[in-house]
């Protein structure tokens, strides 16, 4: 499911290098004693530190630069310590740690505290500073400002205690002798210190971004209550409280004060039964988001329950997973990595659970995997691995502190794409593994899609697999998530409002959708987060997190926030005609598309023949589209602008027909198809029927979210049915509605095909179901008796007409539809006395005692004078 693609190892990046270094010192050609080598801190800079045991048998802190892979000693005891927690500063000048002091043999009888923090000047090594000594545990942290200056000549350091609070210290500088720095006024430092934090339970340092989160409790009467804050750090190295919120979580959940991201403590062992819940915060900055992710153990259900909070968004999501009986390992807890937007929980030898954070509407786009799927290569339990994070990363590290080795974490698509070719292990029925192909789908589309391999390698499977899976059409998800990602690319705002999914918007949802096998999911409001102080009008990750969290707050309270292809239908149905010729009410819609079209036409490789006519219809369609989207988003999105949201409209419908055209011309390729289809002389081919059944369903598909298709699909289309089809049932797809007739096609079948018996009876039948207006211009194309018959009759006609208007009669449209008379001139006359008869009085309406031989006698006589064969 992931791949891990190695970042550091210890051994071959450091181990190695400090074994040459100490068969150096010791004059021997290899070094066979042992160096205990230990990572202890990762700085903001990727820089690794770590501490051995050298051979005069003192403990040595060296740092792995990651930039250049290489390696330096920063400091040497003068004797065997115990380090647990080291961070140095950015200007590499000074090196602050807190050594764990044995207090078991001869040390025992000694007044000594168990914790001893410690400053030191190593640039160049000189003097020590004791800032603590204390019977609790202590980390210690540098921050690291984004400043490049290398001159600074101040550095501010965190203490962070086991009692429950959080010290600052401003340290100053100076230098001596042109290079020596030291400490000024070290005496000072303890008295200047500032309280930054009291009385958490629960800390979390974030050395990217420079923030600590904690958690404080209270007690009630009635409950334990937890609060979340956040302290942001800025550039100059003020500091303020900038997020809090309400956080429930279970009475007693923490044995001890739990500190995450602040190194590793080698010598403070964590009991995993003693640990209720687990929690770790995470942000991402290019999503605007931030997630707070928890675990509980229930011992005596045999299940976990963890929680992903959307702090964004205002609302949590709360998984119960069921383990059974079987306890295959010691680890209570999953580990959560960071992946884009998704995030990984993952319990070793039970469970994978792939979050979609994006789409968390519905738990069928989340991808659960148990049993043999799950395993994720790691060479150790999963209960020593810790996950290394930075906000502006795409996805997250995995550290393995028992063999000292960082990899970093990405998804593997060659699983996915064998998910959805259902090779899965687990071999489940259709209804079952939907939803794990829906997920994938949707994974590999809007997190991966934009890799072009990876894309042909979907519309190859799209082709492989035509028919619609049994709870949700696979084109209709390829074209809504694709233009999602692309789209959602354009700009951020649009996640909350376009549709990503055909299935939000079906009547019915099927039930495999709604839930997951052996996950019981709930969804809970959560209360808003307060933004405090500078937090509320700062530029960056605070103000977008903020303003993200009012559009979803906004977005949630109104109905129906997402765009719905299916309000597009309503308009398009109430249209009078949607022949092409008669739908002028259309022709404003039309306007849009012709800037659309034009564009897709000079982009056009011209390897499938689309965009190269005229199509009324589909034009109107594109219209009509743009139209309401542009409602849409000027609706719910107005601070985008009228300008930006023109913009995106216009490019959201341009990349649906450029989506389309993609999909043909990789079909194209691969069934090495050439210009020869599009000839009609030829019968088609294998290879072409599996082209027109995909297209059918491209059709099928697009029909059912009633979007537009480049202009020219319905040519293709026809022409691929007319070679590969019968000839019946090539007219009855047409009769049903599956095939429209385009001028262009019926020209060049018209011109293309011979006279012989079976194609004439074609072209007669075509004729036949051709509206009229149409079928005047191609009987012009056609060069046959019959529709030289027929042009000579509506010449006559158009003559007669005019003499008709000329004379002044009036047609009352007593003509069948459809009735073709063989002499004109005499149906004509036969027309014009039917017409006069309507139009004269009945004299036997209101007049009795009337002479007939008189009345017969003066109708004739008036018929010869009209027909001019007497004089009055």
């Amino acid at each position: 499911m992931l791949k891990l693609k190695p970042k550091f190892d210890l051994y071959s990046d450091v181990v190695s290098d400090i074994l040459r270094k100490e068969a150096s010192v010791c004059r021997v050609k290899e070094y066979s004693g042992a160096v205990d080598t230990r990572i202890l801190n990762i700085e903001r800079d990727g820089g690794i530190l770590y501490s051995w045991k050298g051979a005069t048998g003192t403990t040595r802190i060296g740092k792995f630069d990651s930039n250049t892979k290489q390696n330096k000693l920063l400091y040497t005891f003068d004797k065997q310590v115990c380090v647990s927690s080291c961070s140095l500063n950015k200007e590499e000048t000074l090196l602050a740690v807190s050594l764990a002091q044995n207090t078991r043999g001869e040390e025992r009888l000694k007044p000594i505290s168990k914790c001893l923090t410690l400053l030191i000047e190593i640039h160049p090594i000189n003097n020590t500073k004791v800032l603590k000594a204390v019977d609790c545990r202590v980390k210690v942290q540098f921050l690291h400002s984004e400043s490049d200056r290398r001159s600074v000549l101040e550095s501010h350091l965190l203490l962070l205690t086991e009692d429950g609070y959080v010290d600052l210290y401003h340290v100053l500088l100076t230098r001596q002798e042109g290079y020596r720095m030291v400490m000024a006024y070290p005496e000072r430092l303890s008295k200047a210190a500032e309280r930054v934090v009291e009385d958490f339970c629960w800390l979390q340092w974030d050395g990217h971004t420079q923030r600590v989160y904690y958690l404080t409790h209270h007690v009630t009467h009635t409950q334990d209550k937890f609060l979340m804050q956040c302290v942001q750090f800025y550039p100059n190295h003020n500091c303020e409280t900038v997020l809090e919120f309400p956080f429930e979580l279970p009475a007693n959940p923490f044995h001890t004060v739990n500190f995450v991201n602040l190194g590793f403590d080698h010598y403070h062992v964590e009991r995993p039964e003693q640990e209720l819940v687990r929690m770790k915060v995470f942000t991402n900055r290019i999503e605007r988001s931030m997630y707070v992710c928890s675990s509980q153990h229930l011992k005596d259900k045999q299940e976990l329950i963890y929680t992903v909070l959307l702090v964004h968004t205002g609302c949590s999501k709360t998984f119960r997973v069921s383990l059974g009986g079987d306890q295959k390992g010691t680890q209570r807890h999953p580990i959560f990595i960071p992946i884009g937007y998704h995030i990984v929980v993952y319990l070793q030898d039970y469970f994978l659970h792939l979050i979609n954070t994006r789409q968390q509407e519905m738990l069928c786009h989340s991808l659960f995997l148990s049993g043999l799927d799950v395993d994720l290569g790691l060479q150790c339990q999963s209960a020593n691995v810790t996950v290394l994070h930075a906000e502006e990363e795409s996805s997250g590290s995995l550290l393995d502190l028992a063999s000292g080795r960082i990899h970093t974490a990405e998804l593997r698509p060659a699983f996915l794409l064998q998910i959805l070719r259902s090779d899965t292990p687990s071999r489940c029925p259709s209804s079952k593994t939907d939803p794990q192909r829906l997920a994938a789908l949707h994974c590999l589309l809007v997190y991966m899609g934009n890799d072009p391999n990876l894309e042909l390698k979907i519309i190859e499977w799209l082709c492989d697999n035509v028919n619609a899976f049994e709870s949700f059409d696979q084109i209709q998800e390829f074209i809504l998530a694709s233009l999602y990602r692309i789209s959602y690319e354009k700009s951020l705002s649009l996640d909350k409002v376009l549709p990503y999914s055909s299935v939000l918007d079906k009547k019915e949802i099927p039930a495999c959708l709604l839930e997951v096998p052996g996950v019981l999911c709930t969804t809970e409001l959560h209360i808003e987060p307060v933004f405090k102080g500078k937090a509320r009008s700062l530029q960056g990750f605070w103000s977008e997190l903020q303003w993200n969290t009012e559009k979803t707050k906004y977005l949630d309270a109104i109905p129906n926030p997402r765009f719905r292809t299916s309000d597009i239908q309503a308009d398009w149905d109430k249209l009078p005609s949607r022949d092409g010729v008669t739908c002028f009410r259309g022709q404003r819609r039309a306007h849009p598309a012709t800037k659309i079209t034009s564009r897709r036409t000079q982009r056009n490789k011209k390897l499938v023949p689309l965009f190269q006519e005229e199509d009324y219809q589909q034009r109107v369609l594109i219209g009509l589209t743009v139209d309401k989207l542009r409602e849409h988003l000027n609706r719910h999105l107005p601070r985008l602008g009228k300008k930006k949201i023109d913009s995106l409209v216009v490019n959201y419908v341009a990349k649906l027909l450029e989506l389309i055209r993609h999909m043909l011309e990789s079909v194209w390729l691969k069934y090495k198809l050439g210009p020869h289809v599009l000839c009609f002389t030829q019968q088609g081919s294998p290879a072409e029927w599996s082209v027109l059944h995909f297209m059918f369903r491209i059709l099928e598909a697009t029909r059912g979210l009633c979007l537009p298709l480049p202009p020219g699909y319905h040519t293709l289309l026809a022409v691929f049915a007319v070679r590969c089809l019968p000839h019946h049932t090539f007219l009855q797809y047409i009769d049903h509605g599956f095939l429209q007739l385009t001028e262009t096609f019926v020209s060049r079948l018209m011109k293309d095909l011979d006279n012989s018996d079976a194609k004439e009876r074609l072209k007669f039948s075509i004729l036949k179901r051709l509206p009229e207006p149409m079928d005047q211009r191609i009987y012009h194309m056609w060069d046959h008796p019959i529709s030289s018959a027929s042009i000579s009759r509506d010449y006559v006609r158009t003559l007669l007409e005019k003499l008709n208007k000329n004379k002044g009669f009036a047609f009352t449209g007593r003509d069948k539809p459809g009735f073709r008379p063989e002499f004109l001139p005499l149906t004509y006359l036969a027309k014009i006395l039917s017409d006069i008869e309507e139009q004269a009085l009945n004299p036997f309406e209101e007049q009795e005692n009337v002479d007939a031989r008189f009345v017969e006698e003066t109708a004739l006589k008036q018929t010869l004078i009209l027909l001019g064969f007497e004089e009055k």
